[in-house]
C-alpha cells in the first residue's frame, strides 16, 4: 500500500498518530516537497512501514526522538535534502537503506548500535562513511560471537561444494542436502558444532550457513573518504598522541618563561632580548596550535567521524590554522632577523655608528607582523583552506590561486634559509680572519648560532620538500604519515629555540635567579649573578681604548648568549 503526499507548503508539521487505522498491510509514505518543519512523537503509531520517503522538505529540522514510536519499520528511510540536524534516537533498527544525500545540517549520526540491519547508506559527508566501515550486522554479530572457527569451517564447506559441483552437472541440490546432513546435524560426533541447542527449529529453517555466514552482506556506504580525510582520528597514530603532549607542554612552559623573564628583567631591552621576545611569542603561539589539536584528538578519540564536521568547518579549526601559520612565518622571519643581526653586528663591529639599534629593529618586525597575519589571514578569505584536513592546515591546492599562495609561502621560507646560510657562510669567512678575530669577541657566539640555525632550518627541511613536491599535485606521503612530520619535525624548534637560544644560557640563567630573588627564592644565587657581572663590567671598563668599542658593541648579545667568558 502506498500514500503521497507532496507539494504541500501549508503543511508544517506531523502530528501525533497522523497515520493510524490507513492500513494494515506495508505501507509506503511518499512526503516530499512539503512545508515540514516538525515531525511530532508517535506521528507513525500504528503503522507497518516498508518506505518513509521525506526528501525535499527543505524546511524539516526537527524529527522527534518518539516519532517512529508504536511502528513498525521502516526499511527505507529517505531524509535526503532537508535541514535535519539529527535522527531519532528510536525506530532506526529496521533500517536496512538509509538515504541522507545532501543534508548538510546532519552532522552528527546517533550510535552505531542504532543501525543493526543496516545494508546500504547514502550520506553527504565522507567522514560519516567511516562508522560504518568494516561494520557487520547484528546478525553476523550474533554468529562470530558462536563460531570461534567459522573461518576453517566455510573454507571446508566451499572447498567440497566446489569439488562437488566440479563432478556433478546436476548440482541444484548440492547445498541443501549438504546442509541438512552435515551443518545442521545435531549428532556432536558427525558435526563439530551442535546447532539444535543454540537455535530453535524456526531459527535453523531460515538461516543459510553459506550465504548469511561464509558470504555475509557487506554494508556499502557512499560518498567514501578521500585521500585528505582517511578514516581515522585527528592524530591517527597512538605514539603521536602521547609524543604531541609532551611537546606542546614543552613549547608553552620554555616559551612562556622565556616571555615572563624578558619582559621582567629590570636590565636594558636591546635589540637581541627584542628579537628572543618576538622569536618566543611566535613559538608560544606554535604550543597553543598543538595544544588545541591534541585536545581535540583527545575528546573524539575513536568517534572523530561524529566531529568532523563540527570540527574541520567551524571557528576551533580556524583558530588553530591561524595560529600555526602565523606563528610559523613569524618564527622563520624573526631567525632570519637574527641571523642578519648577528652578521651585521661581527661585519661593522668597529663602526659604533652603524649599530643596529631598537629603533630601526622595531618597524622590521612590525613588517613581520603583518606579513605573518596576512599569511595566515588569507585562508579564512578563501585563498587555500583550513578546512581541508583534520590538522588544519592550509593543503587545498583546487584552484590556481590556492596553488600560488602555497607556493608563495614555501617559497619565501626556502628564501629565508637561503639567506641564513649566506650569513653564516660569510660571518664564518670573517671568523677566520686573525684580525677580526682578535678584535671581535662575538666569534664563538656566530659558531654557536650557526650550529642552531642549521639545526632548525635541517628540521624544516622534510617539511619544506613533501609540501613543495604536494602543491605541485605530486604528492609523495599520505596525509596519515604527514601527520609524523607534524608532530616530530614541524614544530620542534618552537620546543627548542627557548632552551637554545635562552633557557640554558647564563645570562638568562642571571635574569631568571634575579626575578626570583624578588620573590623571596634563590637569593644567593642571584647575589652570585649580580657580582659576576659587576665584576665582567669593572674589567671592561678598566680595559679602555680600542677594545672597549668592540666590547661594547657585542656587549648587549653576549650578555644573551654568555658563551664568552
Amino acid at each position: 500500500f502506498q500514500r503521497e503526499l507532496c507539494d504541500n507548503l501549508r503543511m508544517t508539521t506531523i502530528p501525533q498518530n497522523a497515520f493510524q487505522g490507513m492500513n494494515n498491510e506495508s505501507l509506503t509514505l511518499k512526503l516530499y516537497k512539503n512545508g515540514f518543519e516538525d515531525i511530532h512523537s508517535h506521528a507513525f503509531n500504528g503503522t507497518k512501514l516498508n518506505q518513509l520517503i521525506l526528501k525535499d522538505n527543505k524546511n524539516l529540522r526537527r524529527i522527534h526522538n518518539d516519532a517512529l514510536r508504536g511502528a513498525t519499520g521502516p526499511d527505507v528511510l529517505d531524509i535526503s535534502s532537508t535541514a535535519l540536524e539529527s535522527l531519532p534516537s528510536y525506530g532506526l533498527e529496521a533500517i536496512q537503506v538509509l538515504n541522507a544525500m545532501s543534508s548538510y545540517s546532519l552532522k552528527r549520526l546517533p550510535p552505531l548500535d542504532k543501525f543493526s540491519s543496516l545494508l546500504e547508506a547514502v550520506l553527504t559527508y565522507p567522514s560519516h562513511c567511516c562508522a560504518f566501515r568494516n561494520r557487520r550486522t547484528e546478525k553476523q554479530n550474533l554468529l562470530l560471537s558462536i563460531f570461534d572457527n567459522f573461518s576453517k569451517e566455510c573454507e571446508s564447506t566451499m572447498r567440497r561444494l566446489t569439488n562437488e559441483m566440479l563432478d556433478d552437472s546436476n548440482n541444484t541440490s548440492l547445498w541443501s542436502a549438504e546442509k541438512n546432513t552435515h551443518l545442521f546435524a545435531t549428532d556432536e560426533e558427525s558435526s563439530p558444532y551442535s546447532y539444535s541447542t543454540i537455535f530453535d527449529d524456526s531459527e535453523m529453517d531460515s538461516f543459510d550457513f553459506e550465504y548469511d555466514f561464509c558470504q555475509p552482506k557487506v554494508l556499502t556506504c557512499t560518498p567514501e573518504p578521500d585521500a585528505f580525510n582517511p578514516c581515522e582520528d585527528i592524530l591517527g597514530y597512538s605514539f603521536l598522541r602521547v609524543l604531541i603532549w609532551f611537546i606542546n607542554i614543552l613549547a608553552i612552559a620554555g616559551n612562556f618563561t622565556v616571555l615572563l623573564v624578558l619582559l621582567t628583567s629590570h636590565y636594558k631591552l636591546t635589540v637581541p632580548r627584542f628579537l628572543m621576545c618576538n622569536l618566543s611569542f611566535a613559538d608560544f603561539c606554535m604550543g597553543l596550535y598543538l595544544l588545541l589539536i591534541a585536545s581535540v584528538d583527545a575528546q573524539t578519540s575513536g568517534q572523530y567521524y561524529n566531529h568532523a564536521i563540527d570540527w574541520q568547518t567551524g571557528r576551533g579549526c580556524s583558530t588553530a590554522g591561524f595560529f600555526t601559520v602565523f606563528a610559523s612565518e613569524l618564527s622563520v622571519y624573526t631567525l632570519t632577523v637574527i641571523t642578519v643581526e648577528r652578521w651585521h653586528t661581527i661585519t661593522y663591529a668597529m663602526q659604533l655608528d652603524r649599530k643596529l639599534r631598537l629603533r630601526h629593529a622595531v618597524p622590521i618586525m612590525l613588517g613581520g607582523w603583518l606579513f605573518s597575519i596576512g599569511i595566515a589571514v588569507l585562508p579564512l578569505f578563501g585563498v587555500s583552506s583550513y578546512m581541508k584536513v583534520s590538522i588544519c592546515l592550509p593543503m587545498d591546492i583546487e584552484t590556481g590561486l590556492s596553488q600560488a599562495y602555497i607556493l608563495l609561502v614555501l617559497v619565501l621560507n626556502v628564501a629565508a634559509f637561503i639567506v641564513i646560510c649566506a650569513c653564516y657562510i660569510k660571518i664564518y669567512i670573517a671568523v677566520q680572519n686573525p684580525e677580526l678575530v682578535a678584535a671581535n669577541k662575538d666569534t664563538k657566539v656566530a659558531k654557536r648560532m650557526a650550529i642552531l640555525i642549521f639545526t632548525d632550518f635541517t628540521c624544516m627541511a622534510p617539511i619544506s620538500f613533501f609540501a613543495i613536491s604536494a602543491a605541485f599535485k605530486v604528492p609523495l606521503i599520505t596525509v596519515t604519515n604527514s601527520k609524523i612530520l607534524l608532530v616530530l619535525f614541524y614544530p620542534v624548534n618552537s620546543c627548542a629555540n627557548p632552551f637554545l637560544y635562552a633557557i640554558f644560557t647564563k645570562a638568562f640563567q642571571r635574569d631568571f635567579f634575579l626575578l626570583m630573588s624578588k620573590l623571596g627564592c634563590c637569593k644567593s644565587r642571584a647575589e652570585l649573578y649580580r657580582m659576576n657581572y659587576f665584576s665582567a663590567y669593572n674589567s671592561n671598563c678598566k680595559n679602555g681604548g680600542a677594545a672597549t668599542a668592540p666590547s661594547k658593541a657585542s656587549q648587549a648579545f653576549l650578555l644573551l648568549s654568555a658563551l664568552e667568558k
